[in-house]
């Protein structure tokens, strides 16, 4: 009998690998198919090949959105893409899976991938400094932005199908759920986030699976893989140089103030050692062609407008910066989601990390909740449940900590000083809770389900003022409407634009990364047309 039982056990296991190993075939021929991989362009941590050149587009910050523009751009014209930070190629703490999250807490001042801050709220922080930016850092959690939010950014639909479907085909994929988001998404169903929406890249109400930049061999796909889709005749990318500022020349026109170039840095070097890079300029012409465009997101691209001398006059005169432009919007409408996190586990484990891969969107698409298993130490690791606040009405403000442009501005975003945003807090932490709490979660750990709730919206409250922190979607400080219109072109500056996280109002879907992938496509696109239609219109004119 024990014979026949090992024998049918031994059948079992290799009925089972023979299937696992189909299935792996099929994985692969679809990924195959649906990544292609072409070569990355060539990158240099050289200033000196790139001091004194000139292209038609320079983009500041080779992260989310810089990525995308700047492979999009280079189908026409030559580009300069410069990243403070250096590749993630060759980092395990950036590609695998199973090292997510020990990037945030292996940082240092000048070097590593991710760069602290903590604003004067006294909330810890972070910020990409890598190829990739902070696509390179982040839980990989891929979803698009909702309708509503399209709508309000007066964008083109068509286009931004478009630009989604260009990103998704090259770096996004179906995750496969573990056991843990798999009780997370029971634990959501449970405290009644529904429907159940199953896999779904779209922004809509209820329980989802959301895409992911991770593939099925746990290998991190960041913004820079997107370079691959570049013209490699038309890009160079300049790796470990810190923007210093932007290069202006004056029309003699008080409203007007032309640039130029840029000014840069090694960036593990002096501030005194500076180096210039150009716009191309037509024949017989004064003004450039293209555009310096800020890419450096929501920390650093006003930072970089106020180290250039466009913005508030007095703030600036304090650093004895030349003003430029007085921009009063640069810095302004800072914008962080509150996030509340409730540890599920008792004490630290040393489990696998494991990025999200279930999200609920509920209360009118208010509240987004996930789950994950983070690690504290290289050898810890804690299981928190966090949920955050999408439409917060609280804001703050951005200033200059020093005129070192490696050094972190400072930053404020008066989480929950208003009411309305406490109030939110307050009912947040109630479904929280639930999910925290649910039979779910507590059958997974193998403890006694226990349903004891905060029942009073004072104590909620109180809580959520005590354990506020982020869920690193910070924005603002360049937005729409105050420091750039509708095409992203800086006010009354000829030849800039912003194209990250800093221009939203904001911060779309479940994470802004998804959007501000589209975002360096769409805007990349837009460009590219608008340059056809004035050659059109210049061919017509010399042609009637």
């Amino acid at each position: 009998m024990e014979a026949s039982n090992f024998k049918f056990q031994k059948t079992i296991r290799h009925d089972r690998l023979l299937k696992a190993f189909i299935f792996l075939l099929i994985d692969l021929s679809l990924c195959s198919l649906s990544h292609p991989q072409g070569e990355l362009p060539y990158m240099t941590s050289d200033v000196k090949e790139v001091a004194g050149k000139s292209f038609d587009y320079i983009v500041v910050g080779g992260g989310t959105a810089g990525c995308p523009l700047a492979a999009t751009l280079s189908e026409k014209f030559s580009v300069l893409l410069v990243e403070r930070g250096g590749s993630p190629y060759g980092n395990p703490l950036v590609l695998n899976k199973s090292f997510y999250g020990f990037s945030l807490i292996q940082t240092d001042e000048f070097s590593s991938v991710a760069q602290d801050f903590i604003s004067t709220d006294g909330v810890r922080n972070c910020r990409g400094r890598v190829l990739g930016g902070s696509s390179a850092i982040n839980g990989g959690f891929y979803s698009r932005a909702s309708e509503d939010f399209v709508n309000k950014a007066g964008w083109d639909k068509e286009l931004v199908k478009d630009a989604y479907a260009w990103v998704e085909s090259k770096i996004v994929s179906t995750p496969e759920l573990t056991p843990w988001q798999t009780v997370v998404e029971f634990g959501l169903l449970e405290a009644g986030i529904l429907p159940y929406n199953g896999f779904s890249l779209e922004h809509i109400e209820g329980t989802k699976i959301g895409g992911s930049i991770f593939d099925i061999w746990g290998i991190r796909h960041t913004s820079a893989d997107l370079l691959r889709a570049a013209n490699p005749k038309n890009i160079v990318i300049l790796l470990n140089a810190t923007v210093k500022n932007i290069i202006f020349r004056s029309n003699g026109n008080a409203t007007e103030t032309t640039v130029l170039g840029i000014r840069f840095i090694n960036s593990d070097g002096s501030t005194d050692q500076t180096y210039e890079a150009y716009l191309n300029q037509p024949k017989n012409s004064t003004t450039s062609c293209g555009d310096v465009i800020l890419s450096a997101g929501a920390l650093g691209s006003p930072q970089i407008l106020l180290l250039s001398g466009i913005g508030p006059h007095k703030h600036l005169k304090n650093f004895n910066i030349s003003h430029v432009l007085d921009l009063k919007g640069v810095g302004k409408r800072m914008k962080d989601n509150p996030c509340i996190a409730v540890l599920v586990d008792t004490d630290p484990q040393n489990r696998q990390p494991e990025p999200p891969q279930v999200s609920g969107i509920a209360k009118d698409f208010k509240f987004i909740i996930e789950g994950g298993i983070i690690p504290t130490s290289f050898n810890t690791t804690r299981m928190p449940v966090a949920a955050k606040i999408a439409f917060p009405v609280s804001e703050g403000k951005l200033k200059l900590n020093s005129t070192d442009p490696r050094q972190n501005p400072s930053v404020k975003f008066n989480y929950l000083a208003e009411e309305e945003d406490l109030e939110d807090c307050a009912n947040m932490v109630h479904l929280l809770e639930r999910v925290a709490k649910s039979q779910s979660v507590a059958f997974y750990l193998g403890v006694k389900h226990q349903n004891n709730l905060m029942t009073s919206t004072d104590e909620q409250k109180k809580f959520c003022k005590e354990n506020v922190k982020t869920y690193f979607h910070y924005h603002g400080g360049c937005t729409v409407g105050s420091v750039v219109d509708n095409d992203y072109k800086v006010y009354g500056v000829k030849g800039l634009r912003v194209v990250d996280g800093s221009t939203f109002l904001e911060s779309p879907g479940t994470n802004p990364m998804a959007t501000l992938l589209m975002l360096g496509r769409y805007q990349g696109i837009k460009i590219l047309s608008e340059i056809v239609d004035i050659s059109s219109s210049s061919t017509a004119q010399q042609n009637p």
